[in-house]
């Protein structure tokens, strides 16, 4: 009886580093993916601001929650590109009846793009999706907050694919 006690100490350690390495992995990119250059989408849309601000969305949510640094095209790992093919504001969501309430009016906002990441090592795509699309709410005379908003879906949308890739 001590002898089969004493094996199931000795198989605990091994248990549990099992456990641990089956949480370490399945998440983020392949390993020889530690660089990324994030290029400006080509924007199909009249809203000329939002290329920039999707560019800077992307590139800060690939360092801070895949770990990648920031690289030009040349010397990159992965490159992350695509086009913005869709920007339709100003869609009415709600209006008050309440002439004295300062917000008459909520209004919705669309953003769709096609994305894809290249890993440049491999020579094979890693993550292509067309169509990814966000929604953003807004107070009247506020498009910059509803646009913000679609922006960070759809970059969680992009790097939760990308996660989920590998």
């Amino acid at each position: 009886m001590k002898r089969s006690g004493i094996g199931r100490l000795l198989l605990v350690p091994f248990l549990l580093s099992g456990c641990l390495y089956s949480l370490s992995g399945g998440g983020g990119l392949p390993r020889n993916v530690r660089t990324v250059a994030v290029i400006p989408f080509e924007n199909e849309t009249s809203s000329p601001e939002l290329s920039g601000e999707l560019h800077q969305a992307l590139r800060k949510a690939f360092n801070d929650r895949l770990g990648l640094r920031d690289a030009s095209e040349q010397r990159a790992n992965a490159v992350v590109s695509g086009k913005i093919t869709t920007y339709d504001a100003d869609v009415p969501v709600a209006f008050s009846a309440d002439p004295t309430r300062a917000t008459s009016a909520r209004r919705r906002l669309q953003i769709r793009v096609d994305v894809t990441i290249f890993d440049q090592v491999s020579g094979r795509v890693l993550f292509q999706r067309t169509g990814v699309s966000a929604e953003g709410e807004y107070a009247e005379r506020e498009e910059a907050a509803g646009r913000k908003q679609a922006i960070e879906r759809i970059v969680n949308d992009i790097v939760e694919g990308a996660q989920s890739q590998w």
